[in-house]
């Protein structure tokens, strides 16, 4: 089957990230932002809330159901859009992150169960895949069985959130960057067009008019100043964000995309020269450790920056009018890059490194167990999550806190199938992430939706990346693509590419490799594949079932060759998964939970 053409993808991320670029501000900026709201402590903070309200419809957008969230929250109860027992929120230490986790609770009459169950989903995924509707629910299907689960949602998804405390009255970040996003994305789907940022619109605006008002030119040299100070302010932030950072290219690439916009405001070709010189002395200074000397520098160096942008207004007839607002743009444009960089910058070392750990902490402490122990599933990226955490208590000869894992489509190392995630690769590239560091996936899912279900658009190959043929309930499929996908970084996705490479995913560093350390772990694995998964598909998972042990794996593939067939989310979400798979996981961690109690 075809798959999405990787220069395509490249034009779908660019576009839906300049959507986010061109509306972010503005969106933050609105006279309806509630005024700031009380708040409560942070760390290990929870609110075990009433509960929940009924569902909202299974084609509610993110955004009306965040807006439905915040509406209920206003109430003080549980935001609609949680349909779990509880929802709690844990800090994770060192940053300003809180991550929420949604519980389900067994009832009385349910098997009674020695450890509890941790839930960890794919990338750029929240809890919703997890608890679609009342009668497609793994999570409450779990808990049915005596599990006390919860599903993680690390940072940057679903209701996790930044800032050092909660909100009393609402759980929904509205400063957050994806909620921007969300908000574009309801506009789109509601047909409405997003209103265009006027500074965007002069900076693409190559239409010059000329001036005639010998009073407007003197207003306008009076602007030149300011214009030097917010030149400053933005080049002095590119210096602090990335020193230290990334690489010396990697800087050069956005500068040197910065100045070639600003050159085009240059009419009079004698001050090119000049104009260059003056911003590689910039660049120099950008690449040095930041102080107040280099500082002061970049200050007088952006005034001389300026001057030669009117020096050539001087010596051209007519003068043209309009320069000063589109550097202006040129530069709030960087500043929007440098926002969305800042914004997210984490990759899948922080999930395992900090969220996750910080997660299970918490639901030990909320759950205790004897061997302060628990069980734990992953789909996708979850269950990759999972694989590393043992490796390196393999290769570390630690003990590892999970009594059994059960990894759902699931690989450290892709290089021996043709997994569809190599329309990715193109994004492997620090290049590629400095254009796009971020990729709304749920905003691209969101506003192509209504196109993605029917050919001969190039997004309906996504329906066959979700879900097998009739597998999904129209309804459930629908749901799921509106309301599960977040905003997830460009690093994040570099990292995993590395899954791609020999010896398969390695940390930021690329110094450990997770699968060399497999065959030194004790946990025990329950590896499940589906036959027609094209994004993980069974060759994948075999590839990281082979490196571990073989007295603590099993390894099984779903689908049969008259059908049904398991697609990547059937596992968890399939029409049959209740009846074939669930059993299956059901029994592997019945066994283990008793074993390690």
């Amino acid at each position: 089957m075809p798959l999405l053409h990787a220069s395509n993808l490249r034009i779908l991320l660019a576009g839906a990230a300049v959507a986010h670029l061109s509306s972010s501000a503005t969106t933050r900026a609105s006279p309806r932002a509630p005024p700031p709201l009380p708040r409560l402590r942070a760390y290990a903070s929870y609110r075990a809330f009433p509960p929940p309200p009924p569902s909202p419809s299974p084609l509610l957008s993110p955004t009306r159901a965040l807006a439905s969230a915040d509406s209920t929250c206003e109430q003080g109860a549980k935001p609609a859009i949680c349909t779990a027992d509880e929802l709690h929120y844990v800090a994770v230490p060192g940053t300003e992150w809180q991550i929420a986790l949604w519980r389900y609770r067994p009832p009385p009459e349910a098997p009674k169960r020695n450890h509890p169950l941790m839930l960890l989903s794919g990338v750029a995924t929240n809890a919703i895949g997890f608890d679609l509707s009342p009668g497609a629910s793994f999570a409450r299907h779990m808990s049915m069985q005596g599990f006390d689960t919860w599903i993680v949602e690390v940072r940057g998804a679903g209701l996790s959130m930044r800032g050092s405390e909660l909100p009393v009255t609402n759980t929904v970040s509205d400063e957050s960057p994806s909620s921007a996003l969300d908000k574009i994305s309801t506009q789109k789907i509601n047909g409405t067009v997003p209103a265009k940022d006027d500074s965007t619109r002069l900076a693409q605006n190559f239409e010059v008019p000329v001036v005639e008002n010998n009073d407007m030119v003197e207003r306008n040299t009076l602007e030149e100043p300011q214009l030097a100070t917010k030149l400053s302010s933005a080049l002095a932030q590119l210096g602090d964000t990335f020193s230290g950072y990334v690489k010396d290219s990697q800087l050069r690439s956005i500068t040197d995309g910065f100045f070639n916009r600003v050159s085009e405001l240059v009419p009079d070709a004698s001050l090119t020269s000049s104009l260059e010189e003056v911003s590689e002395k910039i660049l120099g200074l950008l690449e040095l450790p930041q102080t107040s000397a280099i500082s002061d520098q970049i200050s007088h160096l952006s005034q001389r920056l300026v001057n030669i942008l009117g020096e050539s207004q001087q010596n051209i007839s007519p003068r043209l009018f309009g320069w000063q607002e589109r550097l202006s743009a040129t530069i709030e444009e960087l500043q929007k890059q440098l926002e969305l960089i800042i914004s997210y910058d984490w990759d899948f070392d922080h999930y395992l490194e900090e969220d996750v750990p910080a997660a299970m902490n918490y639901i030990r402490q909320q759950s205790p167990t004897k061997d302060g122990k628990l069980l734990a599933i992953g789909h996708s990226m979850g269950g990759i999550l999972l694989c590393a955490m043992v490796s390196k208590c393999g290769f570390e000869c630690a003990e590892a806190e999970l009594a059994a894992i059960v990894t759902l489509a699931s690989s450290v190392d892709y290089t021996t199938s043709n997994s569809s995630l190599k329309m990715l690769l193109p994004l492997a590239d620090p290049a590629e992430m400095l254009r796009v560091p971020a990729i709304p996936l749920g905003t691209l899912l969101s506003t192509t939706y209504p196109l993605s279900s029917r050919a001969p658009y190039i997004l309906s190959l996504l329906r066959s990346q979700i879900s097998s043929k009739d597998m999904m309930d129209p309804e459930l499929l629908s749901k799921l693509v509106l309301n599960n996908f977040c905003t997830v970084p460009a690093k994040v996705l570099l990292q995993l590419t590395t899954a791609f490479r020999d010896g398969g995913l390695r940390n930021r560093a690329g110094t450990f490799l997770f699968k060399q350390h497999l065959h030194k772990i004790k946990v025990p694995v329950l590896a499940l594949a589906g036959d027609e998964d094209l994004i993980c598909p069974p060759e994948a998972v075999y590839e990281t079932v082979k490196s571990i042990p073989q007295h603590l794996v099993t390894y099984k593939v779903f689908g049969k060759p008259e059908g049904p067939h398991y697609a990547h989310y059937d596992l968890v979400g399939g029409r049959k998964a209740s009846h074939e798979v669930y059993p299956c996981i059901i029994e592997f961690l019945s066994q283990h939970d008793k074993a390690s109690s």
